[in-house]
């Protein structure tokens, strides 16, 4: 699928109003994954109030670009090299405050293509630049604050740690086991336990899924389920797939903090003669993934979360800026016509800069489908107040004529 997405733009200071309209990329596009920089397709630049410059755009060798990418910080006269000859790199945050941590650049690197999974590395954005943090082993990270409370959360899962699981591919999962981190004072801490309700989701739609006969059948299989010369591979591609579904539901359990509600949903799916074998392999897999580099638990509990912080005023912040805007490429006649329309926006955008909310203004205003779902996935400079990310609202007017 083709995307639209804001072109290489000159150094911008951070202190100015820019209104991007959406551009047309160029062909190598094609394969974007909702990445800033991806085969060395686009590319961005700005400076923070601090004076500290990112860069993130197309490698080059002897002033030539090449299809890949490669992010870099800038302070005085020094270049400091995030990443180099990388397949992906998305600008996840940029000027964003964690807590006493101060403001932040986050990136998501993914070295080749067919890489399983990223880096996610949390850059200081205070005088000089320095690493904060690097999290691997999720197949994406994104932070926002979904609650709009005022913290800003890591999401990602745990891919590296569980591919491989028992023979299975997690490329093939459709909810492999998900963190949600907050970085606080230097450590990381396991937030999961704040949003059972998200995990409880996933359960829930999973357990929907599940056929009886097939779990039945399952139940009665060796759990394993190696094919051999004489097997059914009809039937062992069947049980697969309830068997996958069985360990979303264990993991939705275990990840958000609740080991004895997840094997006791592993004792009533799994063949009883294998539980404590995929038991064990699930609880080694997990101890060498993600919650290997967690400093600790969160203790908040997720009932009694703060209030949300206030969404401020266009007017009374400066305001937030385009990172990456992109819309997919038009799908039929209609769809063609409402690119040659601009289209006002009013948004809700967190203090980490990606949008909680997108709606057309007034009640004539008109938006596609397809544009309003992509505005979920933009990202920003968030607004700032005092020098602080929050929570405002961007009035953005969009179109491919500009």
């Amino acid at each position: 699928m083709s995307v639209f997405n804001i072109p290489f733009r000159r150094l911008l200071p951070v202190c100015s109003l820019l209104l991007l309209p959406l551009a047309m990329a160029n062909t190598c596009a094609a394969q974007v994954q909702r990445s800033l920089c991806n085969k060395g397709d686009n590319g961005f630049r700005a400076i923070f109030r601090t004076g500290v410059g990112v860069t993130v755009e197309p490698a080059k060798s002897e002033g030539l670009s090449l299809r890949e990418c490669q992010a870099s910080l800038q302070w005085k006269e020094e270049n400091i090299v995030v990443a180099e000859k990388a397949a992906q790199i998305d600008l996840d945050l940029f000027g964003v405050d964690l807590s006493k941590d101060g403001a932040v650049a986050a990136f998501q690197i993914k070295k080749t293509p067919g890489e399983c999974c990223a880096s996610y590395q949390i850059y200081s954005l205070e005088k000089r630049p320095r690493l904060l943090r690097t999290i691997t082993g999720g197949s994406y990270f994104t932070a926002s604050d979904k609650d709009l409370d005022g913290r800003i959360e890591i999401w990602t899962d745990d891919s590296a740690a569980m591919n491989g699981l028992d023979g299975l591919q997690v490329a093939y999962v459709d909810y492999p086991p998900a963190y949600v981190l907050r970085f606080e004072n230097g450590r990381l801490l396991d937030a999961s336990g704040e949003f059972q309700d998200y995990f409880d989701g996933i359960a829930g739609r999973v357990r929907d899924q599940i056929k009886p006969d097939s779990l039945r059948e399952f139940q009665l299989s060796d759990g394993r389920l190696q094919p051999d010369s004489s097997s059914d591979f009809e039937r062992i591609s069947r049980l697969r797939a309830v068997k996958i579904q069985a360990l979303e539901i264990v993991w939705a359990y275990l990840y958000s903090g609740r080991e004895q509600e997840a094997w006791h949903a592993l004792a009533e799916m799994w063949p009883a003669g294998d539980a404590e074998r995929i038991r064990r392999e699930v609880t080694n897999a997990r101890a060498n993934g993600i919650l290997a580099q967690v400093d600790s638990v969160s203790t908040t509990n997720g009932q009694a979360r703060k209030k949300p912080s206030s969404v401020y005023k266009q007017s009374e912040v400066t305001p937030a800026k385009a990172i990456y805007l992109w819309r997919p490429s038009p799908s039929n006649p209609l769809e063609y016509s409402l690119l040659e329309t601009e289209v006002v926006l009013d948004l809700v955008i967190d203090s980490a800069g990606k949008v909680s909310s997108a709606a057309p203004v007034g009640k004539e205003g008109t938006a596609d489908a397809a544009l309003l779902s992509a505005a979920k996935e933009w990202k920003f400079i968030p607004g700032l107040k005092n020098g602080h990310s929050v929570a405002s609202r961007l009035r953005l007017y969009t179109s491919l004529r500009r």
